[in-house]
C-alpha cells in the first residue's frame, strides 16, 4: 500500500486508476476490490468505505474470495510478504519468534492450510504470539464453512485497520 495518507475527499474525486493506486493493497494483493469499489463513491467516512469494500468482497464469487484468502502470507513465516503484512506481523512480535514458537507456528500453519486450503488469517495488531497461537489451535478445529467465514471476517478487519491508518476525513497539511 502506498506509504502516504490520503483524504476521503481525494478518494471521492479520484479516477479509477488513482483510486486503485491508493487503495489497491488494502486487501492483500487484490486490487480488484478497490477497482470494483470505485463506482460506489462518494464515501462519507472511513467506516463507509470499509463497508463498501467488504460488500464488494461479499458480492464476489466463492473462487474469487478463496483467491483473496490465499493471497495472505502464513503468520510467523519468514518469507516474502507485502510491506503492510510485514509491519502488521512485526507489531505482534511475529518477526522475533523463538525457535520453538516458530516451529509451532510452522506446524499449525501446515495443519491449517491442509484442512482449509488457505493460510490462517488473523488481524494480529495488538496481539501477542501466544494469543495468535491459541487462536490458531482453536480455529484449526473449525469446520470448513465456519472457518471460511471467520477468515473473511479477519480479512475485513485487516482492511479496516489499513484504511484507518491511511485515510483521513480531514484535510492534510
Amino acid at each position: 500500500m502506498s506509504e502516504h495518507t490520503t483524504t476521503l475527499a481525494a478518494l471521492n474525486d479520484a479516477d479509477e486508476e488513482t483510486f486503485v493506486e491508493l487503495l489497491g493493497d488494502v486487501y492483500e494483493e487484490s486490487p480488484w476490490v478497490a477497482a470494483r469499489t470505485h463506482a460506489k463513491r462518494p464515501f462519507d467516512s472511513v467506516d463507509e468505505l470499509a463497508a463498501a469494500m467488504a460488500e464488494t468482497v461479499a458480492d464476489a464469487s466463492h473462487e474469487r474470495k478463496l483467491e483473496l484468502l490465499r493471497a495472505h502470507p502464513d503468520l510467523g513465516e519468514q518469507t516474502e510478504m507485502t510491506d503492510a503484512s510485514e509491519r502488521e506481523q512485526a507489531s505482534a512480535g511475529l518477526d522475533e519468534l523463538s525457535r520453538e514458537q516458530y516451529e509451532a507456528f510452522e506446524e499449525l500453519n501446515e495443519r491449517y492450510r491442509d484442512a482449509f486450503g488457505f493460510p490462517f488469517i488473523m488481524a494480529v495488531k495488538g496481539a501477542s504470539p501466544d494469543e495468535i497461537q491459541a487462536a490458531m489451535e482453536e480455529r484449526v478445529e473449525h469446520d470448513e464453512s465456519e472457518e471460511f467465514r471467520t477468515a473473511l471476517d479477519e480479512v475485513h478487519e485487516i482492511a479496516r485497520l489499513r484504511l484507518e491508518e491511511h485515510v483521513t476525513t480531514g484535510e492534510l497539511a
